[in-house]
């Protein structure tokens, strides 16, 4: 029997059809822990600043962690990480539901995918063994068509999909993939990497045995854990509402995205949030393998507009078509959602590429007739659902924004690019960063560009003055509009955001919630595998993991200049009306000083100091960049 590790990786390639069994060594396992620690050292060691994201040479790399498929609440995640498309540096997302622990019962930790098959396929594997099977009769179908044509064809309720939709086939470069038809990995491109592969599903069935080392210990553990979930004072609003409360939340601090960030607070918040769909058309509550917190849920609405019936969605999603672009009919937004779902787009980037033109429109910037004579005003639901089909397909203005918010300024010109709300080319989240300074630092040092799930430094709400103190130095690590102790902040939870991403849990219990210690986490993990764990060393696994994520983008020449944020951001106080955050701007700078101070980076570059990535094991790392004529400075003693 396997302990938590199955200690196995599959290398598919699809150009030959050859399938490898590789074995993955302790020293590995215990240096990265799984999921993105293992898809991140490959990602490094095997894909290049030479690589096309789009062409055979790029991988599609499938990872997940020791806690997969066991009693570990929310161990149910899988990330998908390749060289984006959207972006040209680190791609990676990460999904929940069941595909992940699927892939751990079917025999592997990992999954490599190469090269580019000759005819449509899609990529079966049973109990560790991997067929390619052919998919022509998949093409064009949409992700709720694929899913529902595969578990018919191999006549079986239980196999767990990973599929694309059309907009990947169609090469629109922020596709997903989209496991259990709306659990999204969709951040990135990974789907459009999957598709140019000629891959449109990966189909997991296992019912290999998985066990516990130290079962009666492990399973005591789990038992402690589960009480502080049940105790902590987040459970019962994650239970009801999951993310959607976000909204409520965000509109009352006055920094929910409204009308493209212009400002933040949206009138028809109580119309489009968590509670009201809760109260209105929850049917439901749903969770993921193995999870205490049923965050998600089914939804139906049956009105004479609409006739839906799907699970979700997430905040992002929820706010991305409502808020942001001025929609106030919960119905119309749903049905947003749900097209972007079936026809494999991400929710983040979508809404902010509409967001966006509306924005030009508004100014004058475009006119009608280029935007195939749609009105795009705020709140014109029907020109959005049109736009939506128009980028899954790349027709007429949907062509245009198909290959994400930044190059379409790029094609538009006339001064739009300073418009685009993205850090790297990657579109930003749903709430504004002038109220949520932590989250701001965040977003413009993350490793895969505009994203808030690299780091959620939740502490900034909590407004302890005493525990930031005592964990960050400085009073003002508690509030959310102060600058002062972000730094330490921010490295704080890009550190455990690593370590939930790795375990393969859920970002609620590791990251937002705090259960699991680091030392907590080794005598888990030493109970499950039977490895000798440490706090120091999975600590420093997870810095670790983070500093090649920073020499990865280092070496496809990423600098301190490109830890940034829009200029609205940056120089524009929050309007009046926008609440408690009104006048706020971010103060990047000093914040940038801090949190480089705190990594051992250097200040001027944004270069890791050659003595943290040697303190990290990273010698070999050292010598590639420096034999790609990069610096790497000494930190002259400052480490």
């Amino acid at each position: 029997m396997d302990f938590g590790y199955r200690r196995k990786r599959a290398r598919i390639n699809l150009s030959n059809g050859n399938v490898k069994i590789e074995d993955l060594s302790d020293d590995f396992l215990m240096n990265y822990i799984g999921g993105r620690g293992f898809n991140m050292r490959v990602l490094y060691d095997e894909i290049g600043p030479e690589v096309d994201p789009l062409s055979s040479e790029n991988k599609l790399i499938v990872g997940v962690g020791p806690l997969n498929g066991t009693l570990f609440p929310g161990s149910a995640r899988v990330n998908f990480s390749a060289k984006s498309p959207q972006t040209g540096i680190l791609g990676d997302s990460n999904a929940g539901g069941f595909f992940g622990s699927e892939l751990k019962f079917a025999g592997f930790d990992q999954i490599i995918i190469e090269g580019k098959s000759p005819r449509p396929v899609y990529i079966f594997i049973n109990d560790g063994k991997i067929e390619l099977r052919s998919a022509e009769h998949l093409a064009g179908k949409d992700v709720f068509e694929t899913n529902e044509i595969l578990i018919k064809e191999l006549k079986d309720q239980r196999i767990q999909i990973a599929a694309v939709g059309p907009a990947a086939e169609n090469g629109v470069k922020f596709s997903g993939i989209f496991c259990n038809l709306v659990r999204a990995a969709a951040r990135t491109g990974m789907g459009t990497v999957l598709a140019s592969k000629n891959v449109k599903a990966i189909v997991v069935r296992g019912t290999l045995d998985l066990g516990a080392k130290e079962p009666e210990k492990f399973l005591q553990m789990i038992d402690r854990i589960n009480q502080q979930i049940f105790s902590h004072s987040e459970y019962i609003p994650r239970k009801r509402m999951g993310t959607t409360r976000l909204i409520s939340v965000l509109n009352s601090l006055g920094c929910l995205a409204t009308k493209h960030y212009q400002t933040g607070r949206f009138e028809y918040a109580n119309l489009v949030s968590g509670e009201y769909l809760e109260k209105n058309y929850k049917k439901k509550s749903k969770s993921c393998f193995s999870c205490t917190i049923p965050c998600s849920r089914f939804f139906e609405i049956n009105s004479d507009k609409y006739q839906l019936k799907s699970e979700g969605p997430e905040f992002e999603g929820l706010a991305g078509f409502s808020s942001k672009l001025g929609i106030n009919n919960i119905e119309d937004t749903l049905k947003c959602v749900d097209m972007c779902n079936r026809y494999g787009l991400d929710v983040i980037t979508t809404s902010e590429c509409i967001a966006f033109s509306m924005e030009l429109y508004e100014r004058g910037i475009v006119n009608k007739k280029e935007v195939d004579n749609l009105e795009l005003i705020w709140g014109n639901v029907e020109a959005v659902q049109t736009l939506i089909r128009k980028i899954a397909y790349r027709e007429g203005f949907g062509d245009v924004l198909a290959d994400g918010a930044l190059a379409a300024a790029r094609k538009i010109g006339r001064g739009s690019e300073k418009y685009v709300m993205h850090v790297k080319g990657l579109e930003i989240f749903k709430a504004d960063p002038r109220g949520i300074k932590g989250y701001a630092l965040g977003n413009a040092v993350s490793t895969r560009g505009g994203d808030h799930l690299r780091s959620e430094p939740s502490f900034e709400f909590t407004g302890n003055k005493k525990e930031a103190i005592r964990r960050f130095g400085v009073p003002e690590a508690a509030f959310r509009l102060e600058y002062k102790g972000k730094g330490k902040v921010v490295k704080f939870y890009e550190e455990r955001c690593v370590l939930a991403d790795s375990l393969n849990a859920c970002k609620n219990t590791i990251t937002n919630m705090e259960i699991l210690s680091y030392s907590e986490a080794a005598e888990l993990l030493n109970y499950l595998t039977g490895l000798q764990f440490t706090e120091s060393g999975i600590q420093k696994a997870c810095e670790r993991i983070y500093n090649i994520e920073r020499s990865y983008i280092v070496r496809e020449g990423i600098r301190r200049k490109d830890d940034t944020l829009p200029e609205r951001f940056l120089k524009e106080p929050l309007p009046e009306g926008s609440g408690p955050s009104t006048g706020s701007v971010v103060e990047l700078e000093p914040m940038l000083d801090e949190y480089y101070s705190e990594r051992n980076w250097d200040p001027e570059t944004g270069i890791p100091f050659e003595e943290k990535l040697l303190e990290l094991g990273l010698s070999d790392i050292v010598n590639d960049l420096k034999i790609r004529g990069i610096e790497i400075k000494k930190s002259q003693g400052v480490i």
